[in-house]
């Protein structure tokens, strides 16, 4: 005769095939279980091991439940973050082509601010032209977007020489943005579009859904000057950072190309290259949240056209942890931040090698490529550090192993509006969490206030 188990074995979970021989099973249906003694018993299978078939198919279907989350979460960012990406080169292409004019010409295309710290017709171009791809990626009214630069001081009579560069620069990258597998509007954009462009970067929507951050130009000094600086473009969703993507137009790809003690233009002049032509020079950094992996890409040549993902490559934190061998990035100026500090502070805690100064949140990028280990800073009094100074980067360098949280251990709260409200004195990033910890007690060993 057949048996039970040769008609149903094939249906059952994996952990009910196996069955011994001699177990003697029974089934009983609703109205004769004996569970009921006034029910008469029909011998099928025990009520025993009925629960443990409807455990295992239970346990079977929540592990398959499990699976089909993961790919949901990993797909989820996805096209957000590839969106991201693409318009990050288009942007790293803008800024190279200003830079090279800036360096070769004059500063006529920079402006002050009302902080006196620069701003130059490639800060409002990206932020038009990542308005515009983002917009147009996923419609206008499903972006909203906090950037830094202010539409006003490009829209006075006097800076109407800036504005049709901006406009012009504008539309050259959004021809540009089409070999980068991006949407574009079909005409060009004239200054009305332009301006209305970056005056939708000014969202309040911090900790409800999702809000892109953009630094359009992180370290225009450094900009200016024809050295360092980086495009920083993250999203955040309900507070938290979910992807990172910077763009470092100037940041060599090889390690040994990297200077501790000279500017940016002294590394080009050993090159021999021109600005705009140097080889292996110029890369994107990006990481989604929850992925462990961070990743960069070279930037795209002027002939030829993007296909993803660009010849990527995993990147890592360094692994070493032992401050002596250490490096540590530091700013470029002294304006918001106190070199004293931090330099007591390194030698307190160990640090010997020449530190990496740099301009922007090309620091970020150092350390998670393993080119540095340890970036503090502590800002002056009365200063406040903004969400799109760090954003990006500390999504990049927390997927890439390493760890980002103010002096006193917490991690960073971007959902309170455009500056890190409830910052604990600094911030500390570090490739791994060996070094942190060594640098968070010398922090509370060492902290006064007064030094800042």
């Amino acid at each position: 005769m057949t048996t039970f188990y040769a008609i149903h074995s094939t249906k059952l979970p994996q952990s009910l095939i196996h069955v011994r021989k001699n177990t003697n099973l029974s089934i009983y249906s609703k109205r004769n279980c004996p569970q009921n003694p006034t029910y008469q018993t029909t011998p099928l299978l025990h009520c025993s091991e009925a629960t443990i078939f409807s455990t295992a198919v239970k346990e079977e279907e929540n592990a398959n439940m499990k699976i089909q989350a993961t790919l949901k979460n990993t797909e989820k960012y996805s096209k957000e973050l590839e969106i991201a990406v693409r318009a990050v080169h288009v942007a790293c292409l803008i800024c190279k082509k200003v830079q090279e004019n800036l360096v070769v010409s004059s500063n006529e295309q920079v402006q002050s601010k009302d902080d006196n710290s620069p701003v130059t017709i490639a800060d409002w171009s990206v932020q038009a032209i990542i308005s515009c791809l983002l917009s147009e990626a996923f419609g206008s009214e499903h972006v909203d977007i906090v950037a830094e630069e202010d539409v006003q001081a490009l829209s006075m009579t006097g800076a109407s020489g800036i504005l049709e560069a901006v406009v012009r620069t504008v539309n050259e990258s959004l021809s540009e943005s089409l070999r980068f597998g991006l949407k574009c509007p079909l005409e060009d954009l004239g200054a009305k579009e332009v301006l209305a462009a970056i005056s939708k970067c000014n969202s309040t929507r911090y900790n409800q859904g999702r809000v892109w951050v953009l630094d359009p130009v992180d370290g225009t000094l450094g900009f200016v000057r024809g050295d360092q600086y980086a495009i920083a473009l993250a999203l955040i969703d309900d507070g938290e950072p979910v992807l990172g993507v910077l763009g470092c137009p100037n940041y060599p790809l090889k390690k040994e190309w990297l200077s501790y003690n000279h500017g940016y233009q002294r590394i080009l002049s050993k090159q021999g290259s021109p600005l705009s032509e140097s080889p292996d020079r110029g890369c994107v950094l990006y990481a989604k949240r929850g992925t462990g992996k961070a990743w960069m890409q070279p930037l795209l040549n002027y002939d030829k056209k993007f296909v993803w993902p660009n010849s990527a490559r995993q990147i890592q934190v360094s692994s070493i942890d032992n401050p002596a061998l250490a490096t540590m990035c530091e700013p470029v100026e002294k304006a918001n931040s106190s070199h004293s500090f931090t330099a007591g502070l390194a030698h307190s805690v160990g640090l010997r090698n020449q530190p990496l100064r740099v301009y922007s949140m090309v620091k970020y990028a150092a350390i998670a490529r393993g080119d540095a280990e340890i970036f503090m800073k502590f800002a002056r009094a009365g200063y406040k550090e903004k969400i799109w100074d760090h954003a990006a980067g500390v999504v990049i360098i927390e997927e890439a192993g390493g760890v980002v949280t103010d002096a006193g251990g917490n991690q960073l709260n971007f959902s309170r509006g455009i500056y890190l409200e409830g910052l604990d004195r600094g911030i500390i990033a570090c490739a791994g969490s060996k070094l942190h910890e060594k640098i968070i007690r010398a922090v509370d060993a060492s902290w006064n206030s007064s030094s800042l």
